[in-house]
């Protein structure tokens, strides 16, 4: 009997995403936070599924000898050693968009609670007092709300703070101004934001460039009346400078969500009246931590089975176009095909181009998927869309992506190289057509075709003379093997051909041998693509 799958489960998570993982998985528990109960428990797993208090780093990857898959449920990927998990050909998925909703609405809760004094005249009335000039606030109204990072969740702010009849102006260099203005944000630079806004959000990665973003300079630069708000990422703003500027008066307020280390402990600011800080709540919502639990359960399952997740973020690609999704199996299956003809042949490079409109997109999940079906029918362990480049670099086989936009005969064509160990080179290439995305194989080593890819297809290249496809058939035939479709591509200055046959059902190794040996075939092969 097959052992099912194990998932650890490292941290408390919605009971919709056990659901989600389905019953095909052995689920585990354990204390992620605890590294003693962390090291031995990851050890024999093949996925873990974490929130931000397990610490999945290079001494836990280590430790974890079966590890495929590491899941995050929520964005930040602080808590996961990407390099060492892509080292160790361990994939690492997220959920980028779980948390998006709740993360623009804590913002927009901050931003009021600041204007209104809200926290703070909370307090005072749990204190048995009534402080009602000390805590008048201001209106929203025609104010300037400064966003820097105007992405998914900085664009959900303007959407929501737009109703206020606010002026909504941003900083955000990846951001075209045709985008902005369909937010009803001006675009501006960030020396322009600082000086001229009454409240300041901002929802920016962290990394080198971004760490201390907002800091003393940025403080003295802003009106003395503004407010600044961070759910995004702790260290944004520079902790020690942001505080000496509310002590000196510098700005009228802040609110943090998100610190540099956490859990925060004796952060100055904490204490001041002005300041209303939250423990890292920005997820902290019933639907979004539904929405993350079920996003990587179900990328776990894509991986475990071996399909490309389109969440994976230590795999280049990420999220997979629309219009290039409907070529990542035609390229796994061209890959099967073109390791079929290599007859065991060993591949010292694969080159994959992609050519058509496609090309001006991210296709690297083409590359990829091209690698897993290369590798598919040749290696004993399971091959993924993580472990593919791996297999290659531990074979010594150079693999290029090349692009064109320029494409003869198909509005795309995905076009598969090889170059032989033994010398020469073998190619295959095709095209998905149609309103039922048919993949089609339009050529074999230089023969023009454009024959449907079926379950079982086999090629054939031979000297072309009278009588070949009759042989085909008749020995095909006395097999009890049905021959669904057929077509021939002629050189006819070379006098070779090469024929594709959709068959119904595989024929045996001993088959195809004699076939091959009647029609004199130079290379042949039956490719399987039915599992």
């Amino acid at each position: 009997m097959t052992e099912k799958p194990v998932v650890l489960i490292a941290e408390e998570l919605s009971p919709a995403t056990i659901e989600a993982l389905g019953p095909d998985f052995e689920i585990r528990t354990t204390n992620g936070a605890d590294r003693s109960q962390l090291l031995p428990a990851i050890a024999d797993v093949d996925a873990i599924l974490v929130r931000s208090a397990t610490q999945v780093d290079e001494e836990a990857i280590a430790a974890a000898k079966k590890l495929k898959v590491i899941a995050r449920a929520g964005v930040g990927l602080d808590n996961v050693d990407i390099k060492a998990a892509t080292a160790a050909g361990v994939m690492v998925v997220n959920a980028p968009t779980s948390n998006v909703i709740s993360a623009a609405e804590l913002t927009v809760g901050h931003i009021l609670g600041l204007a209104r004094n809200i926290a703070p005249a909370d307090a005072s009335m749990k204190a048995g007092e009534w402080k009602r000039s000390k805590y008048s606030g201001v209106e929203l109204y025609e104010k300037t709300v400064g966003i820097i990072g105007l992405g998914r969740i900085g664009g959900l702010v303007a959407e929501r703070l737009k109703a206020f009849g606010t002026e909504l102006i941003a900083y955000d260099p990846f951001v075209t101004s045709a985008r902005a203005s369909s937010l009803g944000v001006e675009l501006v630079e960030l020396d322009e934001l600082i000086e001229r806004a009454d409240f300041i959000t901002i929802h920016m990665p962290r990394t080198p460039e971004t760490m201390g973003m907002l800091n003393a300079d940025s403080f003295k630069k802003m009106k003395k009346t503004a407010f600044v708000v961070n759910v995004a990422r702790g260290g944004l703003i520079d902790e020690a400078d942001l505080n000496d500027a509310l002590r000196a008066g510098e700005i009228a307020g802040a609110a943090v969500d998100v610190f540099v280390k956490e859990p925060a402990k004796n952060v100055p600011f904490v204490e001041l009246p002005n300041v209303v800080t939250t423990p890292h709540l920005g997820a902290s919502t019933a639907e979004a931590q539904e929405k993350a639990g079920i996003s990587v359960a179900k990328s776990v399952r894509l991986a475990l089975e071996g399909d490309l997740v389109p969440d994976a973020v230590n795999i280049a690609g990420g999220a997979i176009d629309n219009a290039v999704r409907p070529g990542v199996p035609l390229a796994e299956n061209l890959g099967r095909i073109l390791t079929a003809l290599g007859t065991g042949e060993a591949f010292t490079r694969v080159e994959v181009k992609i050519a058509g409109e496609i090309a001006s997109k991210d296709v690297t999940s083409l590359k990829l998927s091209a690698l897993k079906g290369v590798f598919t029918d040749v290696v004993s362990e399971k091959v993924s869309y993580v472990n593919a480049p791996m297999i290659a670099e531990q074979r010594g086989v150079t693999v290029d992506l090349v692009t064109t936009e320029e494409s003869e005969y198909f509005r795309n064509e995905t076009i598969l190289t090889a170059a032989l160990a033994s010398g020469g080179t073998l190619q295959v290439a095709g095209t998905v057509t149609g309103p039922k995305l048919t993949q089609k194989l339009t050529r074999v080593n230089g023969y023009d075709l454009e024959t449907p890819i079926t379950d079982h297809l086999l090629v054939l290249e031979y000297e072309d003379r009278p009588g070949m496809i009759a042989a085909m058939g008749t020995l095909l035939g006395s097999s009890s093997i049905n021959i669904a479709g057929m077509q021939v591509s002629r050189e006819e200055k070379s006098n070779r051909a090469v024929s594709v046959l959709a068959l119904d059902s595989a024929p045996t190794p001993e088959v195809v041998e004699s076939i091959k040996k009647i029609v004199s075939a130079h290379r042949g092969a039956i490719v399987d693509l039915s599992n």
